[in-house]
């Protein structure tokens, strides 16, 4: 039931509050949602989405079990907590009629939903580092890829984009240390492993485009109702890092994205994170200071975040302290550190004289809740003890072919299933690469051709050598031949003028005449 200005979401009978409402116009404000497992925290998530629905107001919220899709069809007469439930209804006071919300199912793999993707770029280094749980050092080399992509015009938009940057990055390490510091190879392989273990848990599909567009999700049916995105997430828990990551990136995008709004009548956005102690286990101080400045500073953009987890104790303290709104289902307490969170959950309510909190917080049943919420001027409500109201819409999941049917009458089909590949990093360095690579091989053949026009001009000259070489033998010998006819010449000539010469010439004569 949305009252004026508010969202209904509890009374009670005899030793339990009077109606409990959510005021819109504190929403934004922030709230938290605790209790151990079957408590009722599932139900509760359930008619806060639907109460903000009705009021105008987009909602997001992870669907961890599978239960929560049910808020896409109407609840029936036929369920098995029918009677139940009208009898709850009944004692609190609530008109109870069974209606479905405008539903949107999204899934990081593209199984139950419409995927959701984004890319390295809009993700950035600390949040990747958070996924992938690297050292200090090996977050510098990763922000020294991401500043020189940014520097070479190379877009980082999915994995191998970013593992192709890194290749880069360690085959021009020399090159870069000089401005950036050492870059160990070593560093970029350890990096490159995290990367090979985020793609063999399914990221692959998460980084890359088309991007998801937020307006997307906080659509305003024209029926004045709010849009309930719900993010199947019961594959995604296998990969916890990846889901408090991608939880955490959509909340800095809303906070980036969103113009300031100052204190609206109602929040523009309510984002409900379940199991919100994936979020902050093993956390570094810098990723718990992020989310606790984006909730402190987010509500000015108007946007509520409302924490969900078994333990109040599993959200640091500085975010605590700014949950406004808060529902607290049972705890139990059978260890001694379980006393203490029990002890702290209840220090953090106004106390009411009526009950003493921390045996209420023991005591409630499934369905049952200690509330608080902000009042008149922002001022904390006086705990009490809640019966929930019971959801309009089904509890429990929806069949596949339900589910099918809301995913085909989004209408976001053709906007988000077929992957976009555009030139990015990847295909840029792989140009450069083949450029480079052709070159070379261009150098290397015109080195070759130089080296034959080298060889054939020796070959050439040796030849001329040769040829240069018989041509004076020739000469040399007839010089020598012309000197011999000339010394017998010489010989002869002197011959004639002795009387042995002078003999031989008669004789010679004589026997010429004598022949005629």
């Amino acid at each position: 039931m949305l009252t004026e200005g508010g969202i209904f979401v509890g009374g009670g009978g005899d030793g339990y509050a009077a109606p409990q409402e959510l005021l819109l116009r504190y929403a934004n404000r922030h709230g938290l949602v605790a209790g151990a497992t079957g408590t009722g925290k599932t139900v509760t998530l359930q008619i806060l989405a639907e109460g903000f629905s009705k009021a105008g107001v987009p909602v997001f919220m992870a669907d961890v079990k599978g239960d929560l899709s049910g808020i896409a069809v109407a609840g029936a007469a036929t369920h098995k907590l029918h009677e139940a439930f009208m009898k709850r209804s009944a004692t609190i006071g609530f008109d109870l009629q069974y209606q479905a919300f405008p539903t949107v199912f999204w899934d990081l793999f593209g199984e139950q939903g419409h995927p959701i993707r984004t890319t390295v770029s809009e993700m950035g280094p600390l949040l990747l580092s958070r996924l992938m749980g690297l050292t200090e050092a090996q977050e510098g080399v990763l922000n020294v890829a991401f500043r020189v992509a940014d520097e070479e015009g190379l877009p980082l938009l999915d994995l191998k984009d970013l593992q192709s940057m890194l290749v880069w990055i360690g085959q021009n390490a020399s090159d870069l240390a000089l401005r950036y510091g050492n870059v160990a190879t070593a560093t970029v392989g350890a990096i490159q492993r995290a990367l090979l273990v985020l793609e063999n848990q399914g990221a692959t599909k998460f980084f890359g485009e088309p991007a998801l567009d937020l307006s997307d999700m906080m659509h305003v049916g024209a029926d004045g109702r709010g849009q309930v995105n719900v993010l199947a997430a019961d594959k995604l828990m296998g990969s916890p890092r990846l889901y408090a990551t991608f939880l955490l990136w959509l909340l800095s995008e809303l906070f980036e994205e969103l113009p300031e709004v100052g204190d609206p009548d109602k929040p523009k956005f309510v984002f409900f994170f379940d199991e919100a102690h994936l979020l902050f286990d093993d956390a570094p101080k810098a990723l718990i200071d992020k989310v606790e400045q984006v909730a402190r500073l987010i509500r000015s953009k108007g946007v509520g975040v409302y924490f969900i987890t078994q333990n109040p104790a599993d959200v640091p303290d500085d975010v605590l302290g700014q949950l406004g709104n808060r529902v607290q289902h049972a705890l139990r307490a059978f260890t001694a550190r379980d006393q203490q969170d029990l002890r702290r959950a209840a220090q953090n309510y106004r106390p009411n004289p009526a009950f003493d909190t921390e045996t209420a917080i023991k005591e409630v049943g499934v369905g049952e809740a200690v509330t608080s919420f902000l009042q008149a001027k922002g001022v904390p409500g006086m705990v009490e003890r809640t019966l929930v109201r019971p959801p309009a819409s089904q509890l429990g999941p929806i069949t596949a072919d339900e589910r099918r049917g809301v995913i085909a009458s989004s209408g976001l089909s053709a906007k988000y299933d077929r992957v976009i590949d555009r030139d990015s990093a990847f295909e840029r360095l792989q140009a450069r690469a083949e450029a480079a690579a052709k070159a070379a091989a261009e150098a290397e053949e015109a080195e070759e051709r130089l080296k034959e026009e080298e060889r054939r001009d020796r070959e050439d000259r040796r030849y001329n050598d040769r040829t240069t070489g018989r041509s004076s033998s020739r000469k040399s010998t007839s010089r020598r031949s012309d000197s011999v006819l000339e010394a017998f010449g010489k010989s002869v000539a002197r011959q004639l003028g002795t009387k042995t010469g002078q003999a031989i010439v008669r004789g010679i004569l004589g026997s010429i005449f004598k022949s005629r």
